[in-house]
């Protein structure tokens, strides 16, 4: 799937602004999205190790858990998840302003991936729910160097 061009300025439909710039493509989105769910399993069988394994175990939830906090953290803290940073992508504020969100609406974004819902509806520019509602999109390394001024 091609990335999504935005060449027109800035839209709304109710109230949604649409960012002027490129945003990453579904798959290597779904590329960062298994590095972050591989990452956090190795994390979660590194601390309860055998027990994940059990029948019945909570491992499963635990790595929810730590998907949702490691993706919110560095995305707050550095613009992205393990996964995102990793596959060379970044989280932004839908203005362009390359800084990362803020922690909140990083929880909040990680919170709605990890409901799998959200990121399954989407806006033709190419963000799903969890973007809409957290005022971000996903854009690859160039793209953010370019709205960095890098």
């Amino acid at each position: 799937m091609p990335d999504q061009a935005r060449p027109e300025g800035p839209t709304t439909l109710i109230g949604v602004t649409s960012p002027t710039f490129e945003t990453a493509s579904w798959a290597r989105r779904v590329v960062a999205l298994l590095v972050d769910w591989l990452a956090s399993t190795l994390v979660v069988i590194l601390i309860i190790q055998d027990a994940y394994f059990e029948t019945g175990s909570r491992g499963s939830f635990l790595v929810l858990g730590v998907y949702v906090v490691e993706s919110a953290l560095l995305t707050a803290l550095v613009g992205g998840s393990f996964g995102k940073l990793a596959t060379r992508l970044r989280v932004v504020r839908v203005d362009g302003d390359p800084r990362p969100i803020g922690l909140l609406q990083a929880l909040m974004r990680s919170v709605l991936i990890a409901l799998v819902i959200p990121p399954l509806v989407y806006r033709p520019d190419g963000r799903g729910l969890h973007d809409i509602l957290a005022g971000s999109a996903t854009v690859d390394l160039q793209t953010w160097r370019r709205l960095a001024g890098r």
